[in-house]
């Protein structure tokens, strides 16, 4: 009786395969995609065009990934969110990651989309500020939630305490728009080359009404827009294979974006479920974003990853880190995936 059942298995197996059947019961596992969650940083733009492509072109699918992509906002903080496991990788600047890293949450980064910095810090001109010793004394808009950790390490670089104290700098919160710009509650605030300075100039201010400093030509760019998971995963060589078909899908969602940038535009405003974007923002963010990718396939310069550590470990008594990280970069993702880039 045993041997008839098995016999009766393999027939309905052969039959299912002659037919083009690949039933549950016959390879379960070639069916199932494997799932991925990623957090984003921010809320859904252009500034993630190549995950949102990657998702919406197939290319996550054809990886054998299903995707879930979780848009961020002002109140999210991507490290909280991993740390928390709701998230198996997070999209996060690397002054958030190291910082968070050494108050305790394993961050590593696998990959770095983004090659260059798009950070400033945009002033009204009226006010006088020509050069960083005139931020003395000034009224300066900072994000926060990870996101300051560049202008603190930048403020120590010049000696400017941010406390409000006396000559130093006194730091205002800066939310979801430019209102303190706008509505001089501040005299500078932090803008993207890719969104909030042209939402400056959207809202009827002139290129020159402005005095724009770039933080790559003040020597204290770090790195931006990379992708981390938990230390601790890494040593699971599924979860392994499995970033790495994430990230090489995810680069040739960017590689699409820098390609086909109106296509990219009409795929984020599908996904913008607030409906606060507005296409003609969007493309002048895609183009902004596609200069900052340009170039890259995903493997992190490490001379770019010393400089930031070098800068975030500046600033005297108080710097953003304290120690050289270790352990906080891996080549494991990134080298597989560049194999299946090729």
């Amino acid at each position: 009786m045993k041997n008839s059942n098995l016999k009766s298995k393999g027939k309905l197996a052969g039959l299912a395969l002659s037919l083009g059947i690949v039933g549950s019961l016959v390879a379960p596992r070639l069916m199932a995609a494997d799932s991925v969650t990623l957090q984003l940083k921010w809320v859904t733009q252009a500034q993630f065009a190549g995950y949102y492509i990657a998702k919406d072109k197939g290319f996550y699918k054809d990886a054998g990934l299903d995707v879930t992509i979780k848009p961020g906002g002002p109140d999210i903080a991507p490290p909280q969110v991993i740390a928390g496991g709701g998230a198996d990788v997070v999209v996060d600047w690397m002054p958030s990651a190291l910082a968070t890293r050494e108050k305790g949450v394993p961050l590593v980064n696998i990959a770095q989309p983004f090659k260059k910095s798009g950070m400033m810090l945009t002033c009204r001109a009226e006010t006088g500020i020509k050069k960083p010793t005139d931020f003395k004394d000034r009224t300066l808009g900072v994000w926060f939630y990870g996101n300051e950790y560049p202008f603190l390490a930048w403020m120590k670089k010049l000696g400017y305490k941010t406390d409000g104290s006396a000559g130093g700098v006194k730091v205002v919160k800066q939310g979801f728009n430019v209102d303190p710009l706008l509505q001089k509650q501040a005299d500078c605030i932090s803008t993207m080359s890719y969104n909030e300075y042209w939402q400056v100039i959207e809202a009827g201010m002139k290129p020159e009404q402005l005095v724009v400093f770039k933080y790559a030509d003040q020597g204290v760019a770090t790195l931006e827009d990379g992708l981390y998971v938990l230390e601790a995963n890494l040593k699971d060589a599924a979860f392994v294979e499995r970033m790495a078909r994430f990230v090489a899908a995810s680069m040739k969602g960017w590689d699409y974006a820098r390609k086909n940038p109106d296509e990219a535009v009409k795929i984020v405003l599908a996904n913008d479920s607030s409906g606060s974007q507005t296409e003609g923002h969007q493309k002048t963010m895609m183009s902004e974003i596609n200069k900052l990718t340009e170039g890259s396939n995903g493997k992190l310069d490490m001379a770019e990853y010393n400089r930031t550590v070098k800068i975030l470990m500046g600033g005297g008594s108080d710097p953003v880190i304290t120690k050289e990280p270790k352990g906080a970069v891996s080549t494991a993702v990134i080298d597989k995936a560049l194999k299946l880039m090729k």
